[in-house]
C-alpha cells in the first residue's frame, strides 16, 4: 500500500496536503506530450503526480513521468510552485486534498512510449496553440505560465 493510502486509514475523509510534480515535456518540433487521463475522466493533462516519502520533487517527477509513459527525463528547469485554495481536489471516491504542485519542463528524455492503462489512455504531442480544451485546469495555468517564461526557438 502507498503512502496516500496509509495516511487516508489514519485521517479518514479530512482533507490532505500532498505534494506533487509535472513535467512540461517538448519534443523536437517544441511540442508538450499530453496524457490523455482516464481520471478525472476523459481529461488530457501533464504526467506527473504524487511525492512518496524520502522523494524530492524532481525524484517525484522523473518516477510518475518513467511510471506513466515510459521516458527518463533528463535535466529539469522549474517552472513554478503551485498551491492555495484553487489547487482543492476532489476525488471520485470524494476524498478531498490540496496539492501543492512543483512543476518541471524539459527538452531532454528518451526512451519510447509506453501506456500505462491502468491511468492512461493515450499520449499525443501537442503544438501549444492545438491544447485540448478538455486540459486539467491547473496544468493549463502550468502551460500558460511556462509560455511566458520561455520562447520555443
Amino acid at each position: 500500500m502507498g503512502y496516500i493510502q496509509d495516511l487516508r486509514e489514519v485521517v479518514g475523509k479530512r482533507p490532505l496536503i500532498l505534494v506533487g510534480s509535472v513535467a512540461i515535456i517538448l519534443n523536437k518540433n517544441k511540442e508538450v506530450l499530453l496524457q490523455h487521463r482516464k481520471f478525472p475522466k476523459n481529461s488530457w493533462g501533464l504526467p506527473g503526480g504524487l511525492m512518496e516519502l524520502g522523494e524530492s520533487t524532481e525524484e517525484v517527477a522523473r518516477r510518475e513521468v518513467f511510471e506513466e509513459t515510459g521516458l527518463k527525463i533528463n535535466k529539469l528547469n522549474l517552472i513554478n510552485v503551485y498551491s492555495g485554495k484553487q489547487n482543492h481536489l476532489k476525488a471520485e471516491n470524494g476524498d478531498e486534498f490540496f496539492v501543492v504542485t512543483v512543476a518541471y519542463y524539459t527538452e531532454e528524455f528518451e526512451g519510447e512510449l509506453i501506456i500505462d492503462e491502468a491511468e492512461s489512455i493515450n499520449f499525443e504531442f501537442f503544438s501549444f496553440d492545438e491544447i485540448p480544451k478538455e486540459i486539467v485546469d491547473n496544468h493549463k495555468k502550468v502551460i500558460e505560465d511556462f509560455l511566458t517564461i520561455t520562447t520555443l526557438n
